[in-house]
């Protein structure tokens, strides 16, 4: 089979993100790092790990395990809730960075906005600082709401390049993908394919997948990847991260666009991130 050939997306910075990544909680300790170092053989590039998820050791060695050059790769990870702060985002990067076994991280994103703490905005400078110093590549947020990325910006000038977010036909998120949009802002889906929103068990899922010969998972990500958004599904069979990646063969009509608007559960369903907090 020939390797796999991912678009990318273009960064506010002027860098440029892989459209379709993997998620790295499918697995753990050795089952992970041979699954990613599979899925990069295969031509995956964008990985997606977290210092919360507590697999970046793992992350780290899959990649060492692959065939494929640490520099081709585009390694994101996250500033947990309990490294947020002056001083404390730094230290938790250094050891995010430790873990992972490499120089660099190519993403990193605040995992959480955790309003309660008030934290968010001097995190965002001490990763501008990381930046500037050539240890992180670029810089975003994660669950971040409109007014939540305008603290940001209006404390620094500075927008974040990402915005990492509940995304799938079952949650469009469409309000606050506009406010990305406008400004440039990459919109990177979590959970893309909506499982628990059981947005794949859709009729008129089903229907447009049927039209179209793929898998009703195909559709749920080609309707994200088709208006620009990165998605980061994940999955320990090979079969399955081929298909996930295979989304660049078809298009989706606007018709067939409209009709997938019908099974937006509204921004109401998703995680609130004005409540909703993790550490």
């Amino acid at each position: 089979m020939e390797q796999l050939s991912i678009p990318t997306a273009p960064l506010l910075d002027g860098g440029f993100i892989p459209l379709v990544g993997t998620g790295s909680l499918f697995a753990k300790g050795n089952e992970l790092a041979d699954g990613l170092a599979a899925c990069i053989n295969d031509g995956y590039r964008l990985i997606d790990t977290a210092a919360q998820y507590a697999n970046e050791v793992a992350v780290g060695e899959g990649i060492r395990r692959s065939a494929v050059p640490r520099e081709e790769i585009f390694v994101t990870t996250k500033v947990a809730g309990v490294d947020q702060g002056r001083g404390l985002a730094r230290r938790g990067f250094e050891e995010s960075l430790r873990k992972l076994g490499t120089d660099y991280a190519d993403l990193l994103l605040i995992h959480w906005p955790n309003p309660s703490r008030g934290l968010a905005v001097e995190t965002w400078q001490e990763m501008l600082d990381l930046q500037s110093e050539g240890l992180v590549r670029h810089v975003g947020v994660s669950n971040f709401l409109a007014h939540q990325l305008e603290e940001l910006y209006g404390a620094t000038g500075v927008w974040p390049v990402v915005d990492q977010i509940q995304l799938s036909p079952a949650l469009a998120r469409t309000e606050l993908r506009g406010f990305l949009t406008e400004r440039g802002i990459v919109a990177e889906g979590w959970r893309p394919l909506g499982q628990a929103e059981h947005a794949m068990e859709q009729n008129i899922v089903r229907t447009i997948a049927e039209r179209h010969g793929v898998d009703v998972s195909q559709i749920v990500l080609r309707w994200a990847v088709q208006q620009g958004a990165v998605v980061i599904p994940a999955s320990k069979t090979r079969e399955r991260w081929l298909r996930n990646a295979d989304l660049f063969g078809f298009e989706l009509s606007d018709q067939e666009m409209t009709d997938l608007a019908t099974v937006d559960l509204g921004e109401a369903k998703a995680w609130d991130a004005n409540i909703h907090e993790e550490w």
